[in-house]
Protein backbone atom coordinates (compact mmCIF):
# COMPACT_ATOMS: atom_id res chain seq x y z
CA UNK A 1 0.00 0.00 0.00
CA UNK A 2 1.83 3.34 -1.10
CA UNK A 3 2.18 5.77 1.99
CA UNK A 4 1.86 9.74 1.93
CA UNK A 5 5.27 10.03 1.45
CA UNK A 6 5.29 8.01 -1.49
CA UNK A 7 2.55 10.03 -3.33
CA UNK A 8 3.97 13.02 -2.52
CA UNK A 9 7.01 12.08 -3.99
CA UNK A 10 5.21 11.23 -7.54
CA UNK A 11 3.46 14.02 -7.20
CA UNK A 12 6.62 16.01 -7.10
CA UNK A 13 7.64 15.10 -10.58
CA UNK A 14 4.15 16.55 -12.14
CA UNK A 15 4.54 19.29 -14.73
CA UNK A 16 8.06 17.95 -16.35
CA UNK A 17 8.21 18.35 -19.55
CA UNK A 18 8.10 15.78 -22.59
CA UNK A 19 12.14 15.73 -22.97
CA UNK A 20 12.20 14.43 -19.47
CA UNK A 21 9.75 11.58 -20.06
CA UNK A 22 12.66 8.99 -19.77
CA UNK A 23 13.60 10.10 -16.17
CA UNK A 24 10.15 10.52 -15.00
CA UNK A 25 9.23 6.67 -16.10
CA UNK A 26 10.84 5.65 -13.04
CA UNK A 27 8.75 7.47 -11.01
CA UNK A 28 5.76 5.36 -11.52
CA UNK A 29 5.12 3.80 -8.14
CA UNK A 30 4.14 -0.04 -7.85
CA UNK A 31 2.51 -1.67 -5.32
CA UNK A 32 0.35 -4.80 -4.13
CA UNK A 33 -2.79 -4.62 -2.41
CA UNK A 34 -5.28 -7.99 -1.67
CA UNK A 35 -2.81 -9.87 -4.16
CA UNK A 36 -3.11 -7.46 -6.91
CA UNK A 37 -0.29 -5.34 -8.20
CA UNK A 38 -1.08 -1.70 -8.86
CA UNK A 39 0.83 1.42 -10.35
CA UNK A 40 0.76 4.84 -10.23
CA UNK A 41 1.70 7.82 -11.51
CA UNK A 42 1.42 11.73 -11.39
CA UNK A 43 1.60 14.16 -13.64
CA UNK A 44 0.86 18.26 -13.07
CA UNK A 45 -1.54 16.86 -10.03
CA UNK A 46 -3.60 14.36 -12.10
CA UNK A 47 -2.97 10.81 -10.67
CA UNK A 48 -3.35 7.74 -12.60
CA UNK A 49 -3.42 4.45 -10.85
CA UNK A 50 -3.84 1.58 -13.04
CA UNK A 51 -3.97 -2.29 -13.16
CA UNK A 52 -4.28 -5.25 -15.21
CA UNK A 53 -7.58 -7.31 -14.65
CA UNK A 54 -7.31 -10.97 -14.76
CA UNK A 55 -10.09 -12.13 -16.77
CA UNK A 56 -10.63 -11.37 -20.45
CA UNK A 57 -13.82 -10.78 -22.00
CA UNK A 58 -15.54 -11.03 -25.55
CA UNK A 59 -12.23 -10.96 -27.32
CA UNK A 60 -10.77 -7.63 -24.99
CA UNK A 61 -7.67 -7.55 -22.21
CA UNK A 62 -9.26 -5.36 -19.97
CA UNK A 63 -7.30 -2.63 -17.48
CA UNK A 64 -9.01 -1.05 -14.61
CA UNK A 65 -8.11 2.98 -14.15
CA UNK A 66 -8.74 5.49 -11.73
CA UNK A 67 -8.16 9.27 -12.10
CA UNK A 68 -7.61 11.88 -9.67
CA UNK A 69 -7.83 15.33 -10.52
CA UNK A 70 -5.26 17.11 -7.53
CA UNK A 71 -4.47 20.19 -9.66
CA UNK A 72 -6.03 23.44 -10.63
CA UNK A 73 -7.31 22.73 -13.77
CA UNK A 74 -10.03 20.99 -15.47
CA UNK A 75 -8.55 17.78 -17.62
CA UNK A 76 -10.18 15.49 -20.56
CA UNK A 77 -9.83 12.04 -19.56
CA UNK A 78 -10.75 9.87 -22.36
CA UNK A 79 -10.26 5.86 -22.70
CA UNK A 80 -9.05 6.11 -26.12
CA UNK A 81 -6.26 7.75 -24.73
CA UNK A 82 -4.62 4.68 -23.44
CA UNK A 83 -2.63 2.05 -26.07
CA UNK A 84 -0.90 -0.96 -25.18
CA UNK A 85 2.18 -1.25 -26.73
CA UNK A 86 3.58 -4.17 -27.76
CA UNK A 87 6.84 -5.46 -29.82
CA UNK A 88 6.59 -1.74 -30.77
CA UNK A 89 2.84 -1.80 -31.80
CA UNK A 90 0.24 -0.21 -30.21
CA UNK A 91 -3.35 -1.26 -29.97
CA UNK A 92 -5.30 2.01 -28.47
CA UNK A 93 -8.56 1.32 -26.04
CA UNK A 94 -11.63 1.66 -27.48
CA UNK A 95 -14.54 4.71 -26.79
CA UNK A 96 -17.02 3.50 -24.37
CA UNK A 97 -20.03 3.36 -27.02
CA UNK A 98 -18.10 1.03 -29.27
CA UNK A 99 -17.64 -1.40 -26.08
CA UNK A 100 -21.45 -1.47 -25.43
CA UNK A 101 -22.52 -2.23 -29.09
CA UNK A 102 -19.62 -5.01 -29.26
CA UNK A 103 -20.84 -6.86 -25.73
CA UNK A 104 -24.72 -6.33 -26.69
CA UNK A 105 -23.47 -8.51 -30.14
CA UNK A 106 -20.66 -11.38 -27.95
CA UNK A 107 -21.32 -11.29 -24.69
CA UNK A 108 -22.46 -14.03 -22.55
CA UNK A 109 -23.78 -14.25 -19.14
CA UNK A 110 -20.38 -15.62 -18.38
CA UNK A 111 -18.86 -12.58 -19.50
CA UNK A 112 -20.75 -10.53 -17.09
CA UNK A 113 -20.07 -11.90 -14.13
CA UNK A 114 -16.09 -12.24 -15.25
CA UNK A 115 -16.41 -8.56 -15.62
CA UNK A 116 -18.32 -7.54 -12.59
CA UNK A 117 -16.52 -9.27 -10.26
CA UNK A 118 -12.58 -8.77 -11.86
CA UNK A 119 -13.49 -4.90 -11.97
CA UNK A 120 -14.91 -4.80 -8.54
CA UNK A 121 -12.19 -6.79 -6.84
CA UNK A 122 -9.91 -4.18 -8.37
CA UNK A 123 -11.48 -1.44 -7.32
CA UNK A 124 -12.20 -1.92 -4.26
CA UNK A 125 -8.67 -2.59 -3.48
CA UNK A 126 -7.49 0.56 -4.28
CA UNK A 127 -7.23 2.19 -0.64
CA UNK A 128 -8.88 5.46 -0.12
CA UNK A 129 -10.51 5.74 -3.93
CA UNK A 130 -13.24 6.53 -4.07
CA UNK A 131 -14.99 8.15 -7.41
CA UNK A 132 -17.10 10.62 -7.44
CA UNK A 133 -18.75 9.96 -11.11
CA UNK A 134 -17.50 6.44 -11.17
CA UNK A 135 -18.90 3.17 -11.32
CA UNK A 136 -20.87 3.10 -8.36
CA UNK A 137 -22.88 5.97 -10.06
CA UNK A 138 -23.06 4.60 -13.18
CA UNK A 139 -23.78 1.12 -11.68
CA UNK A 140 -26.88 2.49 -10.20
CA UNK A 141 -28.27 4.50 -13.01
CA UNK A 142 -27.53 1.86 -15.99
CA UNK A 143 -28.54 -1.72 -13.96
CA UNK A 144 -31.99 -2.81 -14.08
CA UNK A 145 -33.66 -6.62 -13.26
CA UNK A 146 -35.65 -8.53 -15.82
CA UNK A 147 -32.49 -7.82 -18.87
CA UNK A 148 -32.16 -10.56 -20.93
CA UNK A 149 -28.31 -11.74 -20.69
CA UNK A 150 -27.32 -9.16 -24.06
CA UNK A 151 -28.81 -6.48 -22.56
CA UNK A 152 -27.28 -6.87 -19.06
CA UNK A 153 -24.12 -7.70 -20.39
CA UNK A 154 -24.84 -4.01 -22.22
CA UNK A 155 -25.84 -2.75 -19.21
CA UNK A 156 -22.77 -3.64 -17.23
CA UNK A 157 -20.57 -2.38 -20.24
CA UNK A 158 -21.94 0.75 -19.86
CA UNK A 159 -21.16 0.90 -15.92
CA UNK A 160 -18.02 -0.68 -15.72
CA UNK A 161 -16.18 0.72 -19.64
CA UNK A 162 -14.35 4.51 -18.88
CA UNK A 163 -16.20 7.06 -20.71
CA UNK A 164 -14.33 10.53 -21.62
CA UNK A 165 -15.14 12.91 -18.67
CA UNK A 166 -14.05 15.85 -18.18
CA UNK A 167 -12.70 16.15 -14.45
CA UNK A 168 -12.97 19.80 -12.43
CA UNK A 169 -10.45 20.08 -9.71
CA UNK A 170 -11.51 17.35 -7.28
CA UNK A 171 -13.52 15.17 -8.94
CA UNK A 172 -11.83 12.05 -9.60
CA UNK A 173 -13.27 8.89 -11.86
CA UNK A 174 -12.65 4.86 -12.51
CA UNK A 175 -13.32 2.57 -15.41
CA UNK A 176 -12.30 -0.48 -17.17
CA UNK A 177 -10.21 0.20 -20.24
CA UNK A 178 -11.11 -2.46 -23.02
CA UNK A 179 -7.88 -3.23 -25.09
CA UNK A 180 -9.04 -5.32 -28.33
CA UNK A 181 -6.69 -8.79 -28.30
CA UNK A 182 -5.46 -9.72 -31.44
CA UNK A 183 -4.34 -13.44 -33.01
CA UNK A 184 -0.55 -12.06 -32.57
CA UNK A 185 -1.32 -10.87 -28.91
CA UNK A 186 -3.93 -13.34 -27.18
CA UNK A 187 -3.25 -11.18 -23.73
CA UNK A 188 -1.64 -8.54 -22.09
CA UNK A 189 1.50 -9.81 -21.19
CA UNK A 190 4.78 -8.45 -21.94
CA UNK A 191 4.37 -5.32 -23.02
CA UNK A 192 4.25 -1.34 -21.23
CA UNK A 193 0.74 0.71 -21.13
CA UNK A 194 0.70 4.59 -22.51
CA UNK A 195 -2.01 7.14 -21.32
CA UNK A 196 -1.73 10.19 -23.24
CA UNK A 197 -3.88 13.12 -21.68
CA UNK A 198 -4.06 16.81 -23.99
CA UNK A 199 -0.43 17.58 -23.55
CA UNK A 200 0.90 15.10 -21.08
CA UNK A 201 1.90 11.31 -21.70
CA UNK A 202 1.97 8.68 -18.72
CA UNK A 203 4.31 5.55 -19.66
CA UNK A 204 3.50 2.67 -16.93
CA UNK A 205 5.89 0.32 -16.59
CA UNK A 206 5.66 -3.45 -18.58
CA UNK A 207 3.54 -5.78 -16.55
Amino acid sequence: MPTRRQFGRSLLFAGMPLATLSIARAQVIEYENNGMKFQTASRKGLTVIMTHLPNHVAGFGLLQISVANGSQIAWTVKPEGFSYVHQETAIAALPANQVVDLLLDHASHNDVVKLVTSYENALYGIPHMRANNGYEQRRQSTMAYGMSNRLKAAATASAIAMAATRLIPGQSTDGAVFIPLTHEMKNLTGGRVIFKCESEIFEFNPE
